[in-house]
């Protein structure tokens, strides 16, 4: 899981089957909250399931600017790069 079209993949995976969002609306520019409706508490799920999956600690303060779809993935791929 290097490169962004399989973290890509990954995240659209998670977020149809933990969140029952529809593939569709799964787009690098989607806002997480306005069009994919998560919440607060979705979020931490998601960085909860992000941690199990890359078995990497994900520090807070990396997941406080994301926003997008493509804002998550450009901060696992940094995780897994680092």
């Amino acid at each position: 899981m290097q490169n962004r079209e399989q973290i890509l993949q990954m995240l659209s995976r998670i977020l149809e089957d933990e969140f029952e969002i529809d593939a569709a609306d799964i787009t690098p520019e989607a806002s997480l909250y306005q069009d994919l409706d998560l919440d607060s508490i979705d979020a931490v799920d998601l960085v909860i399931k992000l941690q199990q999956i890359t078995g990497k600690k994900i520090q807070p303060e990396a997941f406080k600017a994301v926003r997008t779809v493509d804002d998550v993935v450009n901060a696992i791929q940094q995780l897994v790069n680092d």
